[in-house]
């Protein structure tokens, strides 16, 4: 596949103002400091730069793996101990990148580095013609290795215009075959290294939703979630970005119909600690350049 000069500069706009983005709202997670300030701050630098946000911010405490953001009026802070994921999607032009990083707020260096030196040893195996599960292999013996488990129901996955679920999925376990890496393919690698099980479940609390089907709505509260949502072209939204009262409501209807597609918060088991390393690339003849590095 071979990408044309516009888009190639998109992606690689989008990967520098992601980059730039991350560390400076990473910086923001401090022991003390309030969860929903720190979002709407990092959500706020992507806006001022003349970007879109692709998804959400991410924030994701301890056992806690993705899919957490600020709910409204949000009083939860950063506290000593914590294990913090900060994962931010930049969107230009409907193109992606997706670049998350651990906070450590504890003693978790360690395992914040399982996740980190996992994500650097896949990325130096990119190159055309690589099956997407020798990557995942890689991933996983680089975890294990420093004594940790890989999650294995989380992967990474391709970047398309307005898509941020494409192909290939890049597992984090080994794996026989899967895509084939080809030159011009963007995606996001994303190991997530846990004291845990290895595995995700869904929590009851979801904070972030995306429009899966175009129908319309009698609900006042679920029309004005349309109007937050329709613009998005299917990526994802927060609970928090709608205005008004009875959105929960408004977001039940709106589920129950299929019209919008939940996405609960991603946990692994309690008290065990989840961290995560991310960058977006496009696959190169001979390697890869990462956008958000």
């Amino acid at each position: 596949m071979i990408m044309d000069d516009v888009v190639y500069d998109a992606y690689r706009e989008a990967g520098a103002l992601a980059r730039k983005v991350l560390h400076q709202g990473a910086g923001l997670v401090k022991e003390g400091a309030g969860l929903l300030e720190m979002v709407e701050a990092t959500e706020a630098m992507v806006m001022e730069e003349g970007a879109l946000l692709a998804f959400p911010l991410n924030v994701s405490f301890n056992e806690a793996a993705a899919h957490d953001t600020a709910m409204p009026g949000d009083e939860r802070v950063f506290s000593r101990g914590d294990l913090i994921k900060v994962d931010l999607g930049v969107l230009i032009d409907g193109y992606i990148a997706d670049t998350a990083m651990t906070v450590d707020l504890g003693d978790h260096a360690p395992l914040v580095e399982a996740s980190a030196g996992a994500l650097e040893a896949a990325i130096a195996a990119v190159r055309p013609g690589v099956a997407a599960g020798e990557l995942g292999a890689i991933i996983q013996a680089t975890i294990e290795e420093r004594g940790y488990r890989p999650v294995a129901n989380l992967t990474g996955h391709g970047l398309d215009r307005y898509n941020l679920h494409a192909r290939p999925t890049i597992p984090n376990v080994a794996m026989s075959g899967g895509a084939v890496i080809e030159e011009g393919m963007v995606f996001a690698i994303e190991p997530f290294a846990t004291t845990g099980s290895g595995r995700i479940s869904e929590a009851a609390r979801v904070e972030i939703y995306r429009q899966i089907a175009a129908r319309p709505a009698r609900l006042p509260s679920a029309k004005r979630i349309l109007e937050v949502a329709r613009p998005r072209r299917g990526l994802p939204f927060a609970r928090r970005w709608v205005p008004g009262d009875k959105v929960e409501i408004g977001l039940a209807t709106l589920v129950r119909t299929g019209i919008l597609h939940p996405f609960p918060v991603l946990h692994d088991i309690p008290d065990s600690f989840v961290s995560q390393a991310e960058h977006t690339l496009i696959v190169t003849a001979d390697g890869c350049e990462v956008t958000t590095r």
